[in-house]
């Protein structure tokens, strides 16, 4: 671009007044008394944490299949360290058809697991005990390859690793 362009015009000024500063006196008078201010506060998250999203799908995150699938994944530990497989970064995804068709995909630590045979059928069995769960399949994948990078904060505090 050159000095001469058109899009830009440039000023150059010698100063720049400061901002007004803000004061008490400016604040306008509540137009709530201070018990409706503590009622508002009140009911303010009353009920907030334990309300489902509106408009979720069963089948979605917060839907209840899903969730109950996940619930679920959270019960199956690992033998060799003392972390529940979802917190671990073992599950890859879950997908929840509309046919409440659950497909799960996940890893394990190594290639060489002591569980690499029984892991997956315990994962599809637990997910298709979940109710809603028509039927469930685990695909077990190597790509990418799992590291710790990938466990939840929470598994990383349980082996002092935070």
């Amino acid at each position: 671009m050159s000095e001469n362009d058109p899009q830009f015009a440039v000023e150059e000024v010698a100063a720049v007044d400061a901002p007004r500063r803000a004061r008490v006196d400016d604040i306008p008078e509540p137009v709530e008394t201070p018990a409706e201010k503590l009622e508002r506060k009140r009911d303010y998250l009353e009920g907030f944490l334990a309300e489902k999203p509106q408009g979720v799908g069963t089948g979605e995150p917060g839907g209840d299949i899903y969730e109950g699938v996940v619930s679920a994944l959270k019960e199956i530990f690992d033998p060799e360290i003392p972390v529940n497989i979802y917190d671990l970064g073992l599950i890859y995804g879950v997908e929840v058809a509309d046919e409440a068709h659950v497909v799960v995909t996940m890893t394990l630590t190594t290639p060489h697991c002591p569980v690499a045979e029984s892991m997956p059928a315990e994962v599809e069995l637990r997910v298709s005990a979940v109710p809603g769960v028509r039927d469930a399949e685990v695909n077990l994948v190597w790509d990418p390859p799992w590291d710790p990078q990938k466990m939840s904060d929470d598994a990383k505090l349980e082996l002092g690793m935070l």
